[in-house]
Parts: C-alpha cells; sequence; structure tokens
C-alpha cells in the first residue's frame, strides 16, 4: 500500500505546482498596470513554477502570458529561451518583449526561434539590423572556417587582379547585404502595418458603432438589422441575410471589415449568437472566429456582396409621378367626352 502512494505521489506533486503555476498566471493577469514590486515577485515565483510543471502547464501559461501588455524583462528572456514548441506562441504575439530581448533571443537561440521573430507583426528597425547581421554572419563564419581548413594555394594571377576581384566580391557582398535588409524591411512594413489605416475603405462611424453595440446588448435584432444596412449602404435585405448566419462567420466579417473594435466585436458577436460566448482555450469562440480572420479578405468578400446587393435588389420607383400622369390622362379624356355631349344634345334637338 506504501509503494502504491510513492508511486502516486509524483505525479500529484506536479499535478499541484501545475495549478499553482496557473493560479500565479492568472493573478499576474488580472494586474492591468503592476507596480514594480509586483513584477520582481511574479518574477522570483514564475521561473520555480514553471521549471517543476508539466509540459502541458508551460504551453497553456506561456499562451496566457503572451496576451499581457506587461511582463518583466527577465521572465521574457526566460521564456524566450525554452524549447520553440512552448517558446512560438510568446515570441511571435507578445507586444511585451523589448528589442533587446528579441535580439538575445535571435542571437542565443536556433534558427527556429529566429523565424518566429521575424514572422511577428512588426520589426523595428533595430531588430531588423540585427536579423540580418546573424543572417549574414553565418556564411561568412562557414568561409572563414573552409579557408582555415585548405591549404594556402600559390596565387597564379597578378597582384593587380586579385585585388580587382577581392573589390568585386566585397561590393557584391554589400549588393546582397543592402538587398537583404531592403527585403527585410520591406517584409516588416508588410507586416506592421497599422490596421489604424483605413484609408479609402468603408468604416464605421463612431455613431453607427455605438448604436449597433447598443443594438446587439438589448438583443434588437430588427433595430440591429437596419443600424447594420446604414453602416453598408446596402438593402436591408443584404443585413438580414448577414445575420442569418448563424455560425457568426459572416457577421464577423462584416465588422471587421467596417473596422469595430475588436472587443466590441466580440461582444456583439457573443450578444447576438449566445454560443459563441461558450470558453475554449482560454478565449471565447467569438473570440476564435475574429481572431482567425484577415481584414484583407474580409473587405473583398463584404464588397462583393454589396456588388450583388446593387445588382439584385431595387428600390420601387416612387408612385408620385404615375398618379399625376393618370390625372392628366383622365382630365385629357374628360373634355372630348363633355363636348360630345354638348354636340349630341344639340342634335337630339
Amino acid at each position: 500500500m506504501r509503494d502504491r502512494f510513492r508511486d502516486l505521489e509524483g505525479p500529484l506533486a506536479v499535478r499541484k505546482k501545475d495549478v499553482v503555476l496557473m493560479a500565479t498566471v492568472s493573478s499576474f493577469e488580472n494586474l492591468s498596470h503592476p507596480t514594480r514590486s509586483e513584477l520582481r515577485q511574479f518574477a522570483e515565483l514564475f521561473t520555480p513554477l514553471f521549471q517543476a510543471s508539466s509540459d502541458e502547464a508551460k504551453r497553456q501559461a506561456v499562451a496566457a502570458l503572451s496576451q499581457c501588455d506587461h511582463i518583466p524583462a527577465a521572465v521574457a528572456l526566460f521564456i524566450g529561451s525554452q524549447p520553440i514548441e512552448i517558446a512560438a506562441p510568446f515570441i511571435a504575439a507578445s507586444k511585451a518583449i523589448a528589442d533587446e530581448t528579441l535580439i538575445t533571443i535571435a542571437r542565443t537561440q536556433g534558427k527556429d526561434h529566429v523565424k518566429a521573430i521575424v514572422s511577428r507583426d512588426s520589426l523595428s528597425p533595430k531588430v531588423i539590423d540585427a536579423l540580418v547581421a546573424l543572417r549574414q554572419a553565418g556564411p561568412r563564419a562557414a568561409a572563414t572556417v573552409t579557408q582555415l581548413a585548405e591549404p594556402p594555394a600559390v596565387p597564379l594571377a597578378p597582384i593587380p587582379v586579385e585585388t580587382n576581384e577581392a573589390e568585386a566580391l566585397e561590393e557584391q557582398r554589400v549588393a546582397n547585404e543592402e538587398a537583404l535588409r531592403e527585403r527585410i524591411l520591406g517584409l516588416a512594413g508588410h507586416l506592421g502595418r497599422s490596421d489604424d489605416d483605413r484609408l479609402g475603405l468603408r468604416t464605421l462611424t463612431d455613431i453607427q458603432e455605438a448604436l449597433l453595440v447598443r443594438f446587439a446588448r438589448s438583443r434588437e435584432a430588427m433595430h440591429f438589422a437596419t443600424a447594420l444596412a446604414d453602416a453598408l449602404s446596402a438593402s436591408r435585405w443584404l443585413a438580414e441575410r448577414i445575420m442569418l448566419d448563424l455560425s457568426g462567420q459572416q457577421l464577423a466579417t462584416t465588422l471587421t471589415s467596417l473596422g469595430m473594435g475588436f472587443l466590441d466585436a466580440v461582444f456583439v458577436l457573443e450578444k447576438l449568437y449566445p454560443h459563441l460566448a461558450e470558453p475554449q482555450h482560454n478565449v471565447t469562440r467569438g473570440w476564435m472566429v475574429l481572431d482567425a480572420l484577415d481584414p484583407e479578405e474580409c473587405h473583398e468578400r463584404v464588397e462583393a456582396w454589396r456588388r450583388a446587393d446593387r445588382y439584385t435588389y431595387k428600390p420601387e420607383a416612387p408612385a408620385a409621378p404615375a398618379i399625376e400622369e393618370a390625372a392628366n390622362y383622365r382630365f385629357i379624356r374628360q373634355t372630348p367626352q363633355q363636348r360630345d355631349m354638348r354636340v349630341l344634345g344639340r342634335r337630339s334637338r
């Protein structure tokens, strides 16, 4: 019996430490603006708990911390130095990692960590320069090792020719470095494009966004459809068709295209489609639906819906001109009839 309890003691202890780790992380998440003392205490508690926990608990803790706006520098470096299967979400998504920490991770870890850094939404020029330097240092070091391994060869060409060739190689190397730097800068500019830059795109006004949130809160679907049709400059039929998609995918696509704030869009989806408020992987299903959308694809889809709506939906023509024409027509017909009656009366006499 004692042996059985001894066998269970290890797993139970690990499970207990997993619970303590997640409780510590959850408590730190609830601190919107942690003080220096709280950051220092969290750094002291986190490292030993993290090392003693299971891999699953480590992944969950790292995924939760990747959403925090404030992380101690020591904790960020510690997480970034973990194996890539654990550290990847934090390196690629966390906004709390300083540039110096990213550079240190890139220099001390492997290629997989560098790839995770490159996949971030935005990179500062300082980090880009460091990545370029690391990219060039690899082939240069390999070439140095090869030169040391080979015996010195006897020069067969005159010294001026060798000098010209060396200068040409140096110019080619500099050109390659500059081309690579420009490429990474272009990629970083593309990935770091601000979501607030909506020049030329249909965007919700503050009043329209407030109305949509209000009608979603009170679950007034009819009023919400009217406000959505107004925001799209489309027919009410299109707005109702978008809302009839019970998965919430079409409405999420529309709200993303219109530039609604992420948290407000999550709130709207969860209120209109209660099943999207169910928790899943530390967030709600509505959060995951919105997070998986690409804004560019959302713009294209919504514009296609609006074009189809313009082709198929035609408002009814005003009835006033028709009524005036009918009245004029009756008036014209009445005059000859009266004249005919007078003529007939005279003839009858």
